[in-house]
């Protein structure tokens, strides 16, 4: 089987993550240009926004780039038709099933890969026509599974026939290793790419990633099936308190809206959400993402 750096056209074999409101079109462009994968991640955005962004993605770069759907976005069909009307050929989803996309995206000439935290669900988006799957460990920032990528990957790869990517957990060269070991052939990583000087995240949150030890995390709305790993903050302590307490998921989200935003682009590191994954540890200092993938993919 080949490895994703084959498989993508690029120089390592590293996919950046389709971070919400942090993976633009300028910052997918600096990830290419570096010699790995970049990705726009929608997350909020619609369909003439996530133009924009891939327009300014095609001025910065001539190396593969892809785009990354939530598919509960909701102008998600747009975006889905989108990305066929712009010419992406690879599309990463997350949050959802893209079966009902795929037929069209297919016939676009698109590469499909999708994000799953169970090999349950890999199979079944392989016989969908899945073109190779992601599969993500609870380690990660932001939205989680339950299983840890050391038991989710090979688990994956001895369920589909499809490449496996790993992700979760990965921030250098002794992880890559590890997952390739387990049966992968290429990582995705988000975590560390927040320690970059290119990352447009504000300062504070980048000090926040640095500063912050691998028990800094937490995962919070476990219970209202809403989970995502963020760094502990006033915000994360007062939600978990809300949350034990019993609280509803309409009544935990006054503490979430809007929070990505506030620590992306305002550096609100006391009630903004701080999404990172547990090699929140390992981040030390700021590194350009060249020195970052280098260091990943060394042999």
């Amino acid at each position: 089987m080949k490895f994703l750096n084959e498989i993508l056209g690029t120089e390592f074999p590293i996919i950046q993550g389709g971070m919400a409101n942090i993976a633009t079109g300028s910052f997918a462009a600096d990830c290419s240009n570096a010699g790995g994968f970049g990705l726009i991640g929608v997350g909020g955005m619609n369909a003439d926004a996530l133009k924009k962004e891939i327009s300014i993605c095609r001025e910065k770069t001539d190396k593969p780039f892809g785009v990354n759907i939530m598919l509960m976005n909701p102008d998600v069909d747009n975006l889905a038709r989108a990305v066929i009307d712009e010419g992406i050929k690879v599309v990463t989803t997350g949050a959802g099933n893209p079966g009902k996309y795929m037929d069209a995206w297919k016939a676009a000439g698109i590469m499909v890969i999708p994000v799953v935290a169970a090999p349950i669900l890999a199979k079944h988006l392989e016989d969908c026509g899945a073109d190779a799957v992601i599969a993500e460990g609870t380690e990660s920032g932001g939205h989680v599974g339950e299983m840890t990528t050391m038991t989710l990957v090979p688990q994956v790869c001895d369920t589909v026939k499809i490449p496996v990517i790993a992700a979760g957990g990965i921030a250098d060269n002794r992880q890559f290793k590890a997952a390739m070991a387990l049966g992968a052939v290429g990582v995705q990583v988000g975590t560390c790419l927040l320690g970059s000087f290119e990352c447009p995240i504000h300062d504070n949150y980048k000090q926040a990633i640095i500063k912050a030890k691998g028990s800094d995390t937490v995962v919070t709305g476990r219970s209202v099936n809403a989970p995502v790993r963020i760094l502990k903050n006033k915000m994360a302590r007062q939600y978990v308190k809300e949350e034990k307490a019993g609280a509803s998921r309409d009544e935990l989200e006054k503490f979430t809206l809007g929070s990505l935003r506030r620590a992306v682009f305002d550096g609100d590191t006391d009630t903004g959400s701080l999404m990172a994954g547990q090699t929140c540890g390992q981040i030390t200092g700021l590194r350009s993402l060249r020195e970052i993938f280098e260091s990943i993919a060394r042999i």
